[in-house]
């Protein structure tokens, strides 16, 4: 497996309080999605090793997604080739911590009160299940519009009266798709995380609380699941990959886009000059106290097993989701940051946000709106999120919304032994 080390030797550096000796420890790194992590990750392993020359990090060659990632562990798992930290989908920690591969961080934590007034308050701890911490969130991200003003001017819209519902946001997706044959309206991956999002805007839940029963079966399901077959029939969403719609709409190709909030920057960079990328907040179908969009981006899981690389873990885990660390990560990637002080503090972000005013849609929306990513329990939590990803396929591509999704919920019932 391919790995990129990062020498330790960064200048002089004091060592962290509590560190009696130099001897090096090293530990090794497990991260997905490169096209938004590649950098800040060697940015962070550069940074943390410069504030700590005696612990080395090595950076695992990237996994395409966290479900690939995820999978890459429970095998490395079974052949004893664990890495000893993790970042993995907020939605995904819960299948490394049935398995017994996360370890508890309370021990770590301490007192919890102390860990809070640092900043590590509910949004880093977003890996809690039961009382106990088993992941810290790192980033957090939500499903917004990126549009093309461009496109919406040429198909007879304006960015001041852009609809707010789906309704009318269909009808311009649809003469945005009729401005050329290199045009196209819409777009939105066939993913559990954005399917959870569009079931919030309306107001539903994917499972009970007790995680008991599904029941994203319901008409708020059933109509997150419509909205994909209405973006391709009538908003003229075409059946392309993630990679490829990623390239379309910064190209000037694809006039609106339902994406995680984590991808503003390489938007903007890769827009130019040719437009302004603008975020909008997602349209909201239910009353507000109903509403929630589960909060995407990655949480970091302790795997090592061995006090000393423990410790030395912990201590990274701390310094990146510290406000430096955090600092890098939203200045890197359009992340929303989880260390409560930087949203607090205008002396950490205060001139990003000048600058990225594109920016505080995605964080007002996780502020106002933002709930759990909901991890499908047990060893089936993976194969599930396949599942609903295969299910809006064919919804997309003509199959009945109600019967599918139905079909879907109780196929997951089973999977799960709910039933």
């Amino acid at each position: 497996m391919k790995k990129t080390l990062f020498a330790a030797a960064l200048g002089l550096a004091v060592l962290a309080p509590g560190i009696a000796s130099a001897e090096e420890t090293t530990i090794r790194l497990h991260y997905s999605i490169p096209t938004i992590w590649a950098n800040t990750q060697e940015k962070l392993a550069t940074a943390f090793m410069a504030a700590n020359p005696d612990i080395k990090v090595v950076l695992d060659g990237p996994a395409d997604s966290y479900e690939d990632g995820t999978q890459r562990l429970l095998r490395e798992s079974v052949a004893g080739r664990l890495p000893d930290v993790a970042y993995v989908g907020l939605n995904l920690w819960r299948v490394l911590q049935d398995r017994g591969l996360a370890q508890p961080l309370d021990p770590f934590i301490g007192d919890m009160k102390a860990f809070d007034e640092k900043g590590y308050g509910p949004a880093v701890r977003l890996g809690q299940y039961k009382d106990q911490t088993w992941a810290l969130g790192v980033s957090a991200s939500t499903l917004v519009m990126y549009v093309n003003p461009k496109l919406v001017e040429q198909a007879g819209g304006s960015m001041a009266s852009f609809p707010t519902d789906f309704d009318g946001i269909i009808k311009l997706a649809h003469k945005i798709n009729a401005l050329s044959p290199t045009t196209d309206g819409i777009w939105i991956e066939p993913h559990d995380w954005r399917f959870q999002s569009l079931l919030g805007a309306y107001g539903g839940r994917p499972m009970t609380d007790d995680e008991s029963n599904i029941t994203f079966d319901n008409p708020a399901g059933i109509a997150a699941a419509s909205l994909y077959q209405r973006f391709a029939t009538e908003g003229g969403m075409k059946s392309y990959g993630s990679s490829e719609a990623r390239q379309a709409f910064p190209a000037g190709t694809l006039g609106i886009m339902l994406e995680s909030s984590s991808l503003l920057n390489r938007f903007v960079e890769g827009a130019g000059d040719k437009f302004d990328v603008t975020v909008l907040p997602m349209p909201v179908m239910a009353p507000t106290d109903k509403v929630y969009f589960p909060t995407g981006g990655s949480g970091m899981v302790m795997l090592a097993t061995d006090p000393a690389r423990q410790n030395a873990v912990w201590r990274y885990m701390t310094f990146v989701t510290s406000p430096a660390g955090e600092k890098i990560i939203v200045e890197n990637t359009g992340y929303a940051p989880t260390n409560s002080i930087l949203v607090n503090d205008d002396s950490y972000l205060g001139s990003f946000y000048a600058a990225n005013p594109q920016s505080r849609p995605a964080h007002q929306q996780i502020a106002r709106f933002a709930g759990p990513w909901y991890a499908y329990p047990g060893d089936e939590g993976v194969a599930v999120n396949d599942l609903i990803g295969a299910a809006l396929v064919n919804v997309a591509e003509g199959a009945n919304p109600e019967t599918t999704i139905k079909t879907l919920a109780e196929t997951v019932r089973t999977r799960l032994g709910m039933q």
